[in-house]
């Protein structure tokens, strides 16, 4: 005869489990200043035309996917002079991994005068784990996703992980 767990120990090994591990929801609230409005990936898709879309990331992640038509901007080397062809009030989406170096990039976009500065919520993760696609440095598609490291790569959960 089998002998059930008692209920107290399954909840206390669900209760260490998920001890230090917050949702990614939680750990983007920790991460964003909230000095750059979000946007969010079904949000921007259906406009993707309309607006210009800067990577943030260092050139390895951008080279093995970005979201078609992303302009690579790297957020160790940004410098505004970068963007002075996009108008001022024109909408620009910065990205990174997940939203952290975009969103500093941003900051300097607005400080610069750009009025209309977005940040991905969630960056290419969030967009990933959404279904949407990626494309590699030859502009093919891929499900190969860079994430930084190995302990920011548990929240992508859709794609290939690539360290």
């Amino acid at each position: 005869m089998k002998k059930l767990i008692p209920p107290v120990i399954l909840l206390l090994v669900s209760t260490l489990t998920s001890c230090g591990q917050k949702s990614f929801d939680e750990k983007l609230e920790s991460l964003y200043r909230k000095t750059v409005p979000l946007i969010k990936a079904d949000s921007l898709k259906p406009r993707m035309s309309e607006v210009v879309i800067l990577d943030t990331r260092a050139r390895e992640e951008f080279d093995v996917s970005h979201i078609r038509g992303a302009r690579f901007i790297n957020y160790d080397e940004f410098e505004i002079f970068q963007v002075k062809d996009i108008p001022k009030d024109k909408e620009v989406i910065v990205y990174c991994s997940v939203g952290y170096r975009s969103e500093r990039v941003g900051e300097k976009l607005k400080k610069a005068g750009y009025t209309n500065v977005k940040n991905l919520y969630g960056g290419i993760f969030s967009w990933k784990n959404e279904g949407y696609d990626v494309v590699s440095h030859k502009n093919i598609p891929t499900d190969s996703v860079h994430t930084y490291n190995k302990s920011w790569g548990k929240w992508l959960v859709k794609g290939i992980k690539v360290y």
